[in-house]
């Protein structure tokens, strides 16, 4: 029996030499701003960002609501509110990221600012380090003459 195996939009293998740690969240695949969704809604099938199909759904529960069809306007506003609240969720994922990202860029800052403070406390009074691999040299005092006799 020859059975192929369903592909997904995102070829990428998913195993643990793929790369970044951060591509899968809870066994989802994080999401951007610009992701892209395919929406079956009542009555209508939408494709588009969060952003567009909360608009879209918003729009779609404003008509039915002028059409006196309350029943239809309720399901595109809960629609609405579904997209709404994945872009909320986005935009605090966006928001952690970038925290995370600013905490690691200021621990590497203060670890560069301590390795110079140690590299500084090293040197010599000259200022000059240690060549790697070799045997620091004592400051050279000049000797006494021996004499003869």
């Amino acid at each position: 029996m020859n059975v192929k195996r369903m592909r997904t939009r995102n070829h990428r293998s998913s195993g643990s030499g793929s790369g970044g740690s951060s591509r899968h969240l809870n066994g989802q695949i994080p999401m951007n701003r610009n992701h892209v969704f395919d929406s079956h809604g009542p009555d209508v099938r939408v494709r588009g960002t969060a952003q567009q199909l909360f608009e879209k759904y918003l729009q779609h529960g404003r008509d039915a609501t002028g059409a006196g069809d309350r029943v239809a306007a309720e399901a595109y506003f809960q629609h609405a509110e579904h997209y709404f609240r994945i872009m909320n969720a986005m935009t605090q994922a966006a928001q952690q990221s970038q925290q995370e990202r600013a905490e690691r860029q200021a621990s590497r800052q203060r670890n560069v600012s301590a390795s110079d403070e140690g590299a500084e406390a090293s040197r010599g009074e000259d200022g000059d380090a240690p060549v790697r691999g070799e045997e620091p040299q004592p400051d050279i005092q000049p000797q006494p003459e021996l004499s003869e006799g």
